[in-house]
């Protein structure tokens, strides 16, 4: 069964996840409310840290960044992006799992 934080669209997979900016590392810390928790390095200003959870979601999951989109929170530490292409959700879960 996908986790809560996990799924499945029409056009790809959207993650559901809960962004904390200004952390020392940028990795998965675990759950938050039903989202997947990251922190993440970049501090929470000029966009700074959205561009930075693009690049970690692709080099964690091996996708081109252009296959990755946030769809919505581009101001909020909630946030939802959606990946396409030909990664699986099983795959995803693995690279994230906290």
């Amino acid at each position: 069964m996908a986790p809560i934080w996990l799924k499945q669209t029409p056009t790809g997979i959207a993650l559901n996840l809960h962004c904390q900016p200004g952390a020392k590392l940028t990795r998965v810390v675990g759950l938050h409310d039903g989202c997947l928790k990251i922190s993440l390095q970049a501090p929470a200003q000029d966009n700074k840290a959205n561009e930075m959870l693009l690049a970690w979601l692709s080099q964690q999951l091996r996708v081109p960044q252009k296959q990755i989109q946030l769809l919505s929170g581009q101001s909020s530490r909630v946030k939802r992006v959606e990946i396409w292409g030909s990664i699986t959700p099983e795959q995803i879960i693995e690279a994230l799992s906290p």
